[in-house]
């Protein structure tokens, strides 16, 4: 047994009638006699029970809330009612106090805006210690899944004087000073005499990146961070966030579709499977946190049931044309129940998204086909010059979780799409150069990894599920 065993570990093997020490974070303690021990590895707690035989007055009165100890006793099968297994413990040690006057996190509800100011300490709590060890695992599943799947992991550059979605709202990268740039004959500023000799800025994809890769190596992933700068403080946006973008040599937009549903449903497994007793948790969090909502803004089934929802039905598939024309012939949308517009050529808003998943079909729906105007340039035009094998995955409660399409492999074509969008050619000759030498049929999609944690946690906010948010006028910690 290790020096120390994980409370998890204890609660799996039981060791009973041996002695063991335990090191974490006092929850509650109470009758001077009871105290609640976590450590992080569980949602559960480890009771220590402890005597005046074993400690004295003054350490009773330095145990409180958030005081970190080690304790060394007898595991014994618990008397108590909602608990296995205690620790008699013979002897105690205090490693860290915590003065019960300044510690903010004590045993009772608080705001999840209250604990954002407090992420330094928010772990502590049950909710985010279960958001971020569901993380955790659904983090390792990505990358077993794409390993065994034969993938290949590739780092994408975080520094690029490329912009992948043609958004523009990207973070700057610079060692000019700003007090006093300097300037070209144009009277802007002269970037040649800035670190990297052009304009630079934070990544917003490592698509195009992966992409060069997947045309020698065949199949290849990237799972890193990506920068948005957009001024915005939604529930559905960050600054910094993480993506996993896999490009595939070979396939196409039939095999991508097949590709990201049966990793969606694999990652789903794995948490259910390996973060069961957090999900439970954070279920009977969200049945009570429902109570206080409307009755119209509650979840019409529970946390678990929607995620084994998704992994045990086949994803309907459906063309951006048939997905207008269902919207069209919709009672909503004859009752005029939708804010947003519904006409061929439209971006698909959230809640026609959620009308398709969760009103029309009941099921995860792929939409593929979507008009050339309204999606990035490296997707692939098809034969009737109007659309491009584009891909979305639609699922209940938040709508589009996964983007992607077969990408544009003739260098011709390419290249006029780029004139199209005002994508300059010397920013990208380097994405153009793949279409002439060896070119192929090839594909890929892009997971936002927060997107997906807030889908199997059920948190309703990007900034819960993420250790440290960055959003427009914060960057604490």
């Amino acid at each position: 047994m290790p020096k120390h065993p994980s409370i998890s570990n204890l609660f799996i093997e039981k060791p009973l009638g041996q002695q063991v020490t335990v090191k974490g974070w006092v929850r509650t303690f109470r009758n001077d006699q009871f105290i609640s021990l976590n450590d992080g590895s569980t949602i559960r707690q480890l009771q220590i029970v402890i005597s005046t035989d074993n400690t004295t007055e003054q350490d009773r009165k330095r145990i409180q809330t958030g005081t970190c100890l080690s304790a060394t006793g007898i595991l014994e099968k618990s008397l108590g009612k909602g608990q296995e297994i205690e620790l008699i413990c013979s002897s105690l040690e205090i490693l860290g106090d915590s003065d019960p006057a300044e510690f903010p996190i004590q045993m009772k509800r608080h705001s999840l805006e209250f604990l954002r100011e407090k992420a330094h300490l928010r772990f502590r709590t049950n909710t985010f210690a279960a958001v971020f060890r569901i993380r955790h695992h659904l983090s390792f599943a990505i990358h077993k899944y794409f390993n065994d799947q034969g993938f290949f992991n590739l780092h994408a550059p975080i520094i690029t004087g490329s912009d992948a979605e043609g958004a523009g709202e990207m973070f700057k990268v610079t060692t000019l000073d700003l007090l006093n740039a300097p300037q070209n004959a144009q009277g802007q500023v002269d970037y040649s005499e800035d670190f990297f000799g052009k304009q630079t800025n934070l990544t917003v994809s490592g698509q195009l990146e992966a992409e060069l890769a997947a045309l020698a190596l065949g199949k290849v992933y990237t799972f890193g961070p990506t920068f948005r700068a957009e001024n915005s403080n939604t529930s559905r946006h960050l600054a910094e966030f993480w993506m996993i973008e896999p490009e595939v040599a070979f396939n196409d937009i039939y095999d991508n579709m097949d590709l990201a549903e049966d990793f969606l449903k694999y990652c789903l497994r794995h948490a259910l499977t390996y973060g069961r007793e957090d999900l439970e948790f954070l279920q009977e969090r969200e049945i009570n946190e429902d109570k206080m909502k409307p009755v119209e803004d509650r979840q019409t089934t529970a946390l678990i049931e929607r995620l084994e929802f998704i992994t045990d039905n086949r994803f309907e598939r459906i063309t951006y044309t048939e997905a207008i024309e269902i919207l069209i012939s919709s009672s909503h949308f004859k009752k005029k129940k939708f804010k947003f517009p519904v006409e061929w050529g439209i971006d698909l808003q959230s809640e026609h998204e959620r009308y398709l998943v969760e009103k029309h079909f009941g099921k995860p729906v792929i939409i593929t086909g979507y008009p050339a105007a309204i999606k990035a340039f490296y997707m692939r035009l098809n034969e009737d010059g109007k659309t491009v094998a584009a891909m979305d995955i639609l699922v209940p409660g938040i709508g589009e979780i996964i983007g992607g399409s077969q990408r544009e492999e003739r260098y011709d074509v390419l290249k006029k799409k780029c004139e199209e969008f005002h994508v300059p050619e010397e920013s990208i000759w380097w994405y153009l150069d793949t279409r002439k030498f060896g070119t192929c049929v090839h594909a890929g999609f892009g997971l936002g990894f927060e997107r997906l944690v807030m889908y199997v946690t059920g948190m309703q906010n990007i900034r819960d599920v993420i250790p440290f948010p960055r959003t427009p006028k914060n960057a604490e910690f």
